[in-house]
Order: structure tokens, then C-alpha cells, then sequence
């Protein structure tokens, strides 16, 4: 397989063929993108858990309208940050010639873009995880597990996203973006929490 960024077309492919190019010797699909994935995954299994729960629960057809458009903030960003990783990666590698404050400018930007992705994947993962326990509190009983896992793969999406934008903008001390992120992963990591006492009530 090529690198799938020429294409821009993660989600067409096949489980199979997206993870030989998440294993192929390629800068991306990384971290980023993966989580991305997962975090589709999970506001999926949160809209499923939601439409099994129409005749349980009076909130959940707006439960399920949330959780679809999560999924379609989600699934967008897989793209997106391998995207901004590879412009980031272009501009470390370009050549160390002509002006250097305007070469430094230009990696800033590219490594604050490459941060943006990851900070809308903490972002959505936050919304996520909350719903998700919402749909496992209020919802079909008999779905709360799925609910349960939406919740732990949003967690887990927040976490790296939060990760990687501490490493992208160098874990800079008093960057809101980054204190962004661990609050958004706390809302993510409180969300599960919820979401697993109400499965295993």
C-alpha cells in the first residue's frame, strides 16, 4: 500500500487494508489518526446503545441525534491529522536556508496545526464520553455495556490527543491549549468512570 493521505480516503477503506497502512513503514496514519478512528467507534456504539433505548428512555432519540453528529465530527479528523502531521513534518525538514525567522515562523504555525487536530480529537472525546454515560445511566439496560465501551474509547482518544498536544506544541509551561486538553480529558476520564459504575449496577 501508498501512503493514503494522496488519496484522502481513510474511511473507504477495508479494517484489513487501514491497518496495513497504520503498520506500513509511513509517517502516517499515526497516533492521531488511530484515536480518531476509535473515537468514530465509539460515538458509533453510543448511537447504537441510544436506539435500542427508544422504548426505554424519552431522551434517547435526542441521545442518538448527538451521538450521530459526534460520530460525523469524528470522522473527518482521521484525515485531518495526518494531514497536519505531514505538513509539520515537511517543514522540520525543510531545508535550513534563506530566512531563518520566517523558516522558525513557518514551523510554528505547522506544529501549532499539527496541536489543532489533537485538541478537536480531546474535544469530541470529551463530548463522547459524557454521553455515552448519559446512554448507560438512562438507556436499555441490556446496552449499557456498549454505552460503557464508547465511553472507555473516547477516554482513551481524549488521552492521546491531549498527549499529542503536548508533544506537537513542546509541552510549553502555561499554554492554554495544552491546559485545554487535560481539562477536556478529565471530563472524558469522568464520563467513563460514570459510564462503567451505571454497566456494572
Amino acid at each position: 500500500y501508498g501512503p493514503v493521505s494522496e488519496a484522502n480516503d481513510f474511511m473507504r477503506l477495508t479494517v484489513a487494508e487501514l491497518l496495513d497502512e497504520i503498520a506500513a513503514e509511513t509517517p502516517a496514519p499515526g497516533g492521531g489518526s488511530v484515536a480518531a478512528v476509535a473515537l468514530a467507534s465509539a460515538a458509533a456504539l453510543v448511537a447504537m446503545a441510544a436506539r435500542f433505548s427508544r422504548a426505554h428512555w424519552d431522551g434517547a432519540g435526542s441521545a442518538l441525534a448527538q451521538a450521530e453528529r459526534l460520530r460525523e465530527r469524528a470522522t473527518p479528523l482521521a484525515e485531518a491529522d495526518a494531514d497536519a502531521y505531514e505538513t509539520a513534518l515537511a517543514a522540520l525538514r525543510a531545508p535550513k536556508t534563506g530566512d531563518e525567522q520566517a523558516r522558525n515562523a513557518a514551523l510554528a504555525e505547522a506544529l501549532a496545526g499539527a496541536a489543532a487536530v489533537p485538541l478537536r480529537i480531546a474535544e469530541v472525546a470529551a463530548d463522547v464520553s459524557l454521553l455515552a454515560a448519559e446512554v448507560a445511566e438512562d438507556g436499555n439496560p441490556n446496552l449499557r455495556g456498549d454505552a460503557a465501551a464508547g465511553a472507555e474509547l473516547a477516554a482513551a482518544a481524549a488521552r492521546i490527543g491531549a498527549g499529542l498536544v503536548r508533544i506537537n506544541l513542546g509541552a510549553k509551561r502555561g499554554d492554554e491549549r495544552v491546559a485545554r486538553a487535560d481539562r477536556l480529558v478529565g471530563l472524558a476520564t469522568a464520563g467513563a468512570v460514570r459510564a462503567r459504575k451505571a454497566a456494572i449496577a
